[in-house]
């Protein structure tokens, strides 16, 4: 008998397991090597404080096997809000057997019944052709915007030199 996965938000007890998938996501899908106390901390403030965001666990059973972090972006010219979807993550033993649809499904449909939200949004590195390709499955679409940042928290050289060759 296959087993349901339960869809809620996270709370505080759920710090640890949040801390680990964010760096194990970071870690795969661009090979960056996050600090655990920054996480920790940054994990922390979210589940305190909804206004920074709100966290979904997917869970089997007893187990957390993946998550999802909702920010939210104002669009002035929907005033509505964009709810964005970030730090995603199904533990690697669990993956393609619908947990992160699961995660989706849960989260477009609150968005939906929310009368001040207008869409869902998500950004994944160019490298990531799984995920995108699970997000096209879904019905998202490539937006028209390009992605710009100036992130001085995680700079890499080597990321600095593509910045600049993209802007020649």
């Amino acid at each position: 008998m296959e087993s349901t996965i339960a869809i809620f938000p996270a709370n505080i007890g759920h710090k640890s397991d949040l801390v680990k998938m964010n760096i194990a996501m970071a870690l795969e899908t661009e090979s960056i090597e996050l600090d655990n106390e920054a996480v920790r901390l940054g994990v922390s403030h979210a589940l305190r404080d909804p206004g920074r965001g709100t966290y979904y666990i997917a869970q089997l059973a007893d187990t957390v096997v993946g998550c999802l972090l909702i920010t939210r972006e104002w669009s002035d010219w929907r005033n509505a809000w964009f709810w964005w979807i970030q730090s995603v993550y199904v533990h690697p033993d669990h993956r393609r057997k619908g947990v992160f649809r699961a995660l989706y499904e849960h989260v477009v449909d609150r968005a939906r019944r929310d009368a001040t939200a207008c869409g869902i949004r998500l950004y994944v590195a160019q490298s990531n052709k799984r995920a995108q390709q699970t997000y096209c499955k879904l019905g998202m679409g490539k937006a028209r915007y390009e992605l710009f940042e100036l992130d001085w928290s995680l700079e890499r050289a080597e990321s600095e030199e593509q910045d600049s060759k993209d802007c020649s």
